[in-house]
């Protein structure tokens, strides 16, 4: 019964303009939302495809083990997600920087590619997508509910 007290905010939106406006570009943005959602899974897809190829070697390490791995698409796609949340990308890509002699081959032997992987991966997941999902959000607002006599809209 607790869990319903969250109706209280939608109890307040009707009585405020504002939240009002608020809750309508969001449910207005729920269609471009997705747009965007498919545009990060894709990349997603195509990060993980390369993951496998460039990483599928290393199959343990610090951060590398049974659950995140490399070693066939599923796997890689889910660390990959993994990463997207920001957790510890920086230690699974020095496991994946070992380069012989430092390594046991077919276990543990990476790619020197793996910081230029890992910070494109990163720049563009991180900050690339989040900047397209607050881009759509303020869009919508800006389309439904700025007057055309805004101080920001003008500017």
């Amino acid at each position: 019964m607790r869990v319903l007290r969250v109706t209280r905010v939608v109890r307040l939106a009707k009585r405020n303009q504002g939240l009002q406006a608020l809750m309508s570009t969001i449910t207005l943005s729920v269609g471009p939302l997705m747009n965007v959602f498919l545009l990060l899974l894709l990349a997603l897809f195509i990060f993980a495809i390369l993951a496998v190829f460039f990483f599928a070697e290393v199959r343990s390490g610090e951060f590398l083990g049974e659950y995140r791995n490399y070693e066939t698409f599923g796997q890689s796609f889910l660390t990959l997600f993994v990463i997207a949340t920001g957790e510890n990308w920086n230690g699974l890509m020095y496991d994946c920087l070992n380069t012989p002699p430092d390594c046991e081959p077919g276990e543990t032997c990476g790619t020197s590619l793996a910081p230029l992987f890992y910070i494109i991966f990163v720049i563009f997941i991180q900050n690339v997508m989040l900047n397209l999902f607050i881009l759509v959000i303020l869009t919508q607002f800006e389309m439904y509910y700025m007057s055309d006599d805004n101080p920001i809209k003008k500017f």
